[in-house]
């Protein structure tokens, strides 16, 4: 029976194979017989174990990292995800003059790098958040909490800080 880890692994497997538009048969043909489709195929139902060697070798075959081919750890299921970052973008003009330029400098260019003007609100990721926090000289979670205090992130935010 297949373990819950080997599973993920074949998942990750299937999910290259099929971002390269190959089928385990397109597998067999293009690697002219290196790999045979029942073998991969058992790899990614997690039926055969694979080991490191032959995990180096596909990753070589698809062209991709090892790691790549290695799941994520898989959170419980008693765990939440992290609240999404989100700037409200209409609570800019809440921002102390002073302070508003290099938060709406970023958030533009964030804006137009994605091709996202709706002007309301933007998502942003924890690596943004802590770039925020370079430029106001000031820690990720301190950052954090001007900006609830600004009303420019929700305060659910707190939950989504990771300091390093």
């Amino acid at each position: 029976m297949a373990s819950e880890y080997g599973r993920a692994l074949g998942a990750r497997l299937r999910a290259i194979r099929t971002q390269q538009g190959l089928s385990l048969h397109g597998v067999e043909e293009k690697s002219d017989g290196r790999w045979k489709a029942v073998v991969v195929g058992s790899y990614e139902r997690g039926d055969r174990a694979v080991t490191v060697q032959r995990l180096a070798e596909l990753a070589d075959f698809y062209g991709v990292p090892v790691a790549e081919l290695l799941p994520e750890g898989a959170p419980s299921a008693a765990s939440e995800p992290p609240p999404r970052l989100v700037i409200d973008l209409e609570r800019l003009g809440s921002v102390p003059a002073e302070k508003a330029g290099p938060l709406a400098r970023y958030a533009a260019t964030i804006q137009s790098q994605r091709g996202d003007y709706n002007g309301r609100v933007l998502s942003i990721r924890q690596d943004d958040l802590r770039t925020l926090a370079v430029i106001y000289d000031q820690s990720p979670s301190v950052l954090t909490e001007q900006l609830i205090t600004w009303g420019v992130l929700n305060p659910e935010a707190r939950r989504a800080v990771v300091e390093d």
